[in-house]
């Protein structure tokens, strides 16, 4: 009778599976960063958005707090990033001087606001929403009035609805413009 001979048994891993594992484990984790790549710039539009939304509201409850001069809110173009004039207490044509004066010290309050003048580093704003512009509309046919904030969004995407036109044509292309608006009723 013929002895066979002993067997070896492997007893590791050889090198050309450690270096198939560590591939595959470098794709997951590659993977895995693109996803909290994406995350952190859903999570940053979430933000924008969110101060964007608390920015008109505040131009809504000013108004409906000044609402004998509602008329005077409304404005030909828009406030923000380029449009750094906040209408004077002479271009209100309606209500006391108290109601112009307070109508005035809104839109600079609001300007500021657009401007992020609540969070600043030495002279320089950093609180506020990118490029962004404040419009307050009235709809001619059903007199309703519409407070809007756009700003440049960090990715494209979607254009706005057509029914918000502030800050159209202002940020390149439509895709790359975000807003938001509000009704204000009376």
């Amino acid at each position: 009778m013929k002895q066979r001979a002993p067997m070896r048994r492997q007893s590791g891993a050889t090198l050309i599976e450690i270096l198939v594992a560590i591939l595959i484990l470098m794709f997951g984790l590659l993977g895995l960063v693109g996803v909290m790549v994406q995350s952190q710039r859903a999570q940053l539009e979430a933000f924008q958005r969110e101060q964007a939304l608390l920015v008109a509201q505040d131009m809504v409850a000013r108004i409906r707090a000044n609402k004998q001069v509602i008329g005077c809110y409304v404005l030909a173009t828009y406030l923000g990033v380029d449009k750094t004039t906040p209408p004077a207490s002479s271009t209100c044509a309606s209500g006391t001087t108290a109601q112009k004066a307070r109508f005035a010290q809104d839109m600079t309050e609001w300007l500021a606001m657009l401007q992020g003048s609540s969070e600043t580093i030495g002279s320089n704003n950093v609180g506020g929403i990118p490029d962004a512009r404040g419009c307050v509309t009235k709809d001619a046919t059903s007199g309703i009035y519409q407070v809007s904030v756009a700003w440049q969004g960090s990715v494209t995407t979607t254009a706005p609805p057509p029914g918000i036109a502030c800050g159209l044509n202002s940020y390149g292309t439509d895709t790359a413009r975000r807003a938001v608006s509000l009704t204000v009723l009376l």
